[in-house]
């Protein structure tokens, strides 16, 4: 659910205790509009990468057990034939682990910046709740993560990928000065959780760190905001969700301001992985951020989901 993306934001002060009256809107300036410009450019970057968001082409939930994997029909977790041998190897899932070992005469790379990665036969890949990474071989490169409801998730890569090679980048309103608001943070209390739904229908408590209050199209608005590491991840949906945006909602992260002046820049409202995969797992936004005025800026929605 984390999404880290860095913001750089031009802070104005302002207490909100009035429940309508309009905020004064930053100035377009230059700065603002590269930054905003760059940021946007740096996403489709990370969705482009070689294992980014584009290049998923399977997913799998695995319990307790062993799963073999490869391309042909008889295996349990089946992957394309161009990315993979008929039988790949055996993925071992136990308690906190999960172990794969490679059939006889295979072998794969871990993924590495600064060697290339260690080659292998046989490798745990999730140990307790802490280790996360990608495996290689050609084409094909395998995540496994142990969610927190215990089950592991395995999913394949094509650095090749279609939707990643022939990718023209995101469809964005034009910037919107007025949609850049300063706001005021209301905490809740140390432990306070909210639930959250995903697109699979499952429900999972999560740490709210407070509510964001800020004064849009001349009226006060609030989103509930959960804590990430004392930044804020705030899923929402609002008017244009049944039209020009995704459906189902757009993030918004914020990162906490040095000097404790909070501003919501819905110019930087973003579509989650799930409307460019459908091998994702996306939460949704609760009741109390669906926003029933449109919010025109941010990301829109091309329906490319696959």
């Amino acid at each position: 659910m984390k999404t880290p993306l860095k913001t750089a934001l031009l802070i104005v002060a302002l207490g909100l205790h009035a429940t309508t009256g309009h905020a004064a809107a930053p100035a377009a300036d230059t700065g603002w509009t590269k930054d905003l410009a760059q940021w946007r450019a740096d996403g489709d970057k990370r969705l482009k990468a070689e294992r980014g968001w584009l290049s998923i082409v399977t997913r799998d939930e695995l319990t307790a057990g062993k799963y073999r994997i490869g391309s042909a029909p008889d295996n349990e977790i089946k992957l394309p034939k161009a990315l993979a041998p008929a039988h790949l190897g055996v993925i071992e899932v136990g308690q906190d682990k999960a172990r794969l070992v490679l059939a006889p005469g295979q072998s794969m790379r871990t993924v590495a910046k600064v060697d290339g990665g260690e080659e292998f036969t046989t490798r745990d890949l999730v140990t307790g709740a802490t280790r996360v990474e990608w495996i290689t071989s050609g084409r094909l490169s395998l995540q496994i993560v142990k969610r927190e409801d215990g089950k592991i998730v395995v999913r394949a890569a094509d650095r090749e990928s279609p939707r990643r090679t022939n990718f023209a980048g995101r469809q964005w309103y034009e910037p919107r000065a007025d949609h850049k608001m300063p706001a005021r943070f209301v905490p809740h209390p140390d432990g306070a959780t909210i639930p959250i739904a995903n697109v699979r229908g499952e429900i999972s408590y999560e740490k709210v760190a407070g509510t964001l209050e800020f004064v849009l199209n001349g009226q006060k608005t609030t989103l509930d905001a959960l804590d990430d590491d004392g930044n804020l991840f705030i899923i929402f949906r609002d008017a244009t969700s049944d039209s020009a945006t995704y459906p189902p909602g757009r993030f918004l992260y914020i990162e906490k301001p040095k000097d404790g002046q909070w501003v919501v820049d819905l110019n930087r409202a973003y579509n989650p992985p799930c409307a460019f995969s459908a091998f994702t797992t996306c939460p949704l936004p609760p009741p109390q951020n669906w926003l029933k005025a449109p919010v025109a800026a941010g990301e829109r929605y091309a329906g490319r989901k696959s």
